[in-house]
């Protein structure tokens, strides 16, 4: 019986899609699901959630509910974290309270930014404490890490625990293919593809479809649309509905002005894009706020939500029962099917670079394209990418590794460092701003750091 542990269960409505996902699946309705959570209240409404999926789908798979983590990892064949230290009170309303006393606003601040700092700096020693005790409980386990800062994370992780099997996951390329082929009007299933990069700053390296056995480029197409959505002619397929997360339109402008300058297209959402780089928000600048329909604070409207998605759940999980289940866009019961039934499958997933892409440090994570089948998984040797695209993401890295090593080498030096080429950050503050504003937040979230030197 194969089992999966999932770490941070009480992420209930991501552990549904990703169960429903494997109980679709006819060889996987008996298997063993091991959730742990420390949240007893969350982790019973995972359960009851899953129990509805289990009886919809016609499954009978073996629940068991944990708060101890190595009970929970017993015997597990696949690890899976979807984890939020210090949740939304206190931790991400202080990532954005306090940087907006600075004049410093963001839009979702948990991959970069001093939000994606402190985010990291919470939870990179909670995942080396669960990649610790999966080397001692279940040493053979594949780790699937969703968690964010993804690359901080995998950095710091294969850093201190290197002979640990982990791929770090995100649906960011599958779900950004399927938004291209609808706005280019275009069948998925034609489309082929590569794309390679940092996670959450990867980039299409081609886009093709496939007619008749014949591969047409369809850049030109999609740049001609770039123009037509900057200027307002067209909208993207993605802002034709209200985000069920937010209540809001959520606009591509900033991305589709990515690829106007730079000639590929990111895999990211405008919303994160907008705050990875120095162009888009900046201070008394609402025309461009409003050019780009930026939406600052998007991840604490989001947060909300879920928070009154849990609070009906609480009351009345029936409604449930009436909502179809689809097949998500993540990886996870992709992966798990290829090894354990030697399904050969090709996904993009996050790995330690090691000369896979390059012109990218070797001691940096990259989001590349994985062969997966009952071996495990392979990584693609990318080679090099087109340099302006490769000194766009080291501005990322740069703070990625910091952060990690802050944590690593326990240096309150490397924080600031960190926070000082934050691309948004550094182009907003100064230098004494951003170590006062930097020294706040530590303080801040003093119960859920570890003293730094």
């Amino acid at each position: 019986m194969i089992k999966l542990t999932i770490i941070g269960a009480g992420s209930a409505v991501f552990t549904k899609n990703i169960v429903s996902d494997l109980l679709h699946n006819p060889l996987f309705k008996q298997m063993h699901i091991s959730l742990m959570d420390i949240n007893d209240k969350r982790l019973k409404i995972a359960k009851e959630l899953i129990d509805v999926v289990a009886i919809k789908l016609n499954a009978k798979p073996k629940i068991t509910l944990h708060t101890n983590r190595r009970d929970s990892l017993k015997d597990a064949d696949f690890i899976q974290t979807t984890i939020q230290v210090g949740g939304y009170k206190p931790s991400t309303k202080i990532d954005f309270d306090i940087p907006n006393e600075y004049g410093l606003e963001q839009t979702i601040g948990d991959t970069l930014g001093i939000g994606g700092i402190m985010r990291g700096l919470r939870t990179i020693p909670i995942l080396l404490d669960i990649g610790k005790d999966i080397m001692e409980v279940c040493p053979n386990a594949l780790w699937l890490q969703y968690v964010n800062p993804m690359c901080s994370n995998m950095i710091a992780i294969n850093k201190t625990i290197p002979q640990i099997k982990t791929l770090g996951l995100c649906h960011s390329v599958q779900g950004t293919a399927e938004m291209l082929a609808e706005d280019l009007d275009e069948d998925l299933k034609d489309i082929k593809y590569t794309c390679a990069g940092i996670n959450h700053m990867a980039f299409f390296l081609n886009f093709e479809k496939n007619k008749d056995g014949n591969l047409i480029d369809l850049y030109p197409k999609l740049k001609k649309l770039s123009e037509d959505i900057i200027t307002d002619k067209k909208i993207s397929s993605r802002s034709k509905n209200i985000n069920h997360e937010s209540n809001k339109i959520l606009h591509e402008k900033v991305r589709y002005e990515i690829l106007k300058r730079f000639g590929y297209f990111v895999t990211e959402s405008s919303e994160h894009f907008a705050e990875y780089v120095p162009w888009f928000i900046k201070k008394d600048r609402k025309d461009l706020i409003e050019k780009y329909r930026i939406p600052l604070n998007e991840y604490i409207d989001r947060c909300e939500h879920y928070i009154k998605t849990w609070e009906k759940l609480d009351k009345d999980i029936s409604p449930i029962n009436n909502e179809p289940l689809k097949l998500s866009h993540e990886y996870a019961s992709y992966i798990i099917d290829s090894i354990t039934n030697n399904k050969e499958i090709n996904i993009n997933a996050n790995v330690m670079n090691n000369n896979l892409i390059e012109n990218l440090p070797k001691n940096c994570c990259v989001e590349v394209p994985c062969k997966i089948n009952s071996n495990g998984y392979k990584p693609e040797k990318i080679g090099t990418l087109p340099e302006h695209l490769a000194a766009l993401m080291r501005t990322n890295i740069n703070v990625q590794i910091l952060t990690a090593e802050a944590v690593i080498t326990n240096k309150k030096d490397h924080i600031y460092h960190a926070a000082m080429l934050d691309p948004l950050t550094s182009s907003i503050l100064s230098i004494d701003e951003i170590y006062s504003m930097t020294d706040k937040l530590l303080e801040a979230h003093i119960d859920y750091l570890p003293k730094y030197n």
